[in-house]
């Protein structure tokens, strides 16, 4: 997500290291190569020019602060007009009222308004503990309910069998009243795609908003935020028709630009709620401007990165753990539940960028990929071991080795491979718990210094690669 911008801001700010103070003659350089960087990643220019003034005459107007260099300064300022232009705060829908609330879900064709539909239920009534409807009103594509009513049942969700030869007007108000009738507490009303140049079918979209007047209704309108820039002008055309209160960017995971993310509020006033990171179910965020602001600078995303944490973490396999560490044991089963647990979070690279400094880091090191199939092989490794062997690696011996690695499709000097590095990891958490109860720094495995309980260590990088480079630390 908006690695190519982050890339280029990175290297914007060294035109500021080891200046003694900000003067307009040393961020000039600086600041032209953010403006480049913004329009690259297609920004809409009269965002760019409003937000290179704000940096550049807060900038000038800064006050040396004691103990803090003036590049800090500089990315502080810079991080904080960026959460501006995206809104400063997240604004989730308003669920804080009494009735039915429903959530009309709009766009143009082919950018995931059904999928969206389907998480946003998941994430209200797992997060929020709301009872949802999901209501398909896609007249002009029959496919539209099937595929809606088959994430619903995926979900255990509950969806309103609508009839297609109706207005959606019609659907809109009989599915509301329905609602009502069965305890519900929003309705999610997915509509067909629409050309925002098309007057007669945004006439109609219009009509199934005015239907629902009388509920105050939330209205998303879902855009890719691949497309950038055409993004921000269709979230103009439905605003001003059918007054838009948010909108969701999906495939936020693809894109490497950011103008959508960075235009939209400031050229419509409209703010964004929701981004849509990967195709699961469980792959929609709140959208938080000033945490995706300090991703975007690499200053990382702790808060995020806890909060996801929270959600996908047993906390009773995690005490369990703790009991056993300390004990000063460390199993191949719990080094399994570790990993089942990172890969929840996401992906090794999604997980490192929320990390203060790791950006910078990664463009370092280079492709993760070969330590992603390292841990899935891992994983299969594992899965051929038998549960004694998972309580107690030390009793796997050639016949045993022999045996797993026929098991698990590997040869027999990788699964000696997996015991040898699982026997530093096991010293690496022993020494860990050493640090916790007052001890010395540990030494951490492959010279990785701040490593993380779970979190296969990483040596330091190498020189900097060209992209594409292997894996430059050692795994573990």
């Amino acid at each position: 997500m908006f690695d190519n911008l982050s890339e280029k801001f990175a290297d914007a700010f060294k035109n500021i290291q080891g200046k003694g103070k900000i003067s307009e003659s040393n961020i000039e350089d600086a600041l032209k190569q953010v403006r480049t960087a913004l329009l690259e990643a297609d920004v809409n220019f009269k965002v760019v020019k409003q937000f290179i003034n704000a940096v550049k005459e807060k900038s000038l107007g800064e006050k040396v602060i004691t103990g803090v260099n003036p590049e800090e300064q500089f990315i502080k300022i810079v991080n904080d007009e960026l959460a501006t232009i995206m809104g400063t705060a997240n604004e989730e829908v308003n669920l804080d009222r009494t009735g039915v609330v429903p959530i009309l879900i709009v766009g143009l064709n082919g950018q995931g308004k059904t999928t969206f539909s389907g998480k946003l239920s998941l994430h209200l009534t797992k997060k929020k503990n709301k009872k949802v409807l999901l209501v398909p009103a896609d007249t002009f594509r029959p496919a539209a309910k099937d595929q809606l009513i088959t994430l619903a049942k995926s979900m255990e969700m509950d969806w309103f069998d609508s009839d297609l030869s109706t207005h959606p007007k019609t659907i809109a108000t009989d599915a509301m009243a329905f609602a009502k009738e069965n305890g519900f507490d929003v309705v999610i009303i997915d509509t067909a795609g629409r050309l925002h140049v098309d007057v007669e079918l945004m006439e109609q979209i219009k009509e199934v908003r005015e239907s629902l007047a009388s509920f105050d209704p939330e209205v998303l309108m879902v855009a890719d935020a691949m497309t950038g820039q055409e993004a921000v002008n269709v979230a103009k055309s439905f605003h001003e028709t059918v007054n838009l209160t948010g909108v969701v960017l999906s495939k936020m995971d693809s894109d490497a630009r950011g103008g959508a993310a960075l235009s939209i509020r400031h050229v419509t006033g409209v703010p964004i709620k929701y981004i849509s990171t990967g195709e699961k179910m469980k792959d929609l965020e709140l959208f938080h401007p000033d945490r995706l602001a300090g991703r975007i600078l690499d200053m990382g995303d702790v808060v995020s990165l806890v909060e996801k944490a929270e959600e996908v973490i047993d906390q009773k396999d995690a005490e369990d753990m703790m009991k056993n560490l300390e004990k000063g044991k460390f199993t191949v089963e719990d080094f399994l539940k570790q990993m089942d647990m990172m890969k929840n979070l996401g992906s090794m690279g999604s997980i490192l960028k929320m990390i203060p400094g790791m950006g910078g880091m990664m463009r370092q090191i280079g492709d993760l990929s070969p330590a992603e199939d390292e841990m899935t092989r891992m994983r299969v490794i594992i899965n051929s071991m038998t549960k004694k062997e998972r309580q107690d690696y030390k009793v796997v011996k050639e016949s045993r080795i022999t045996r797993i690695a026929g098991g698990s499709g590997t040869t027999e000097s990788q699964v000696k491979d997996f015991l040898a590095k699982f026997r530093q990891m096991e010293k690496m958490m022993g020494g860990m718990m050493q640090m916790m109860k007052g001890g010395g720094m540990p030494g951490m495995a492959g010279g990785a210094p701040g490593g993380m309980p779970g979190m296969p260590g990483m040596g330091k990088p190498k020189k900097p690669r060209k992209k594409g480079g292997k894996w430059g630390g050692g795994f573990f």
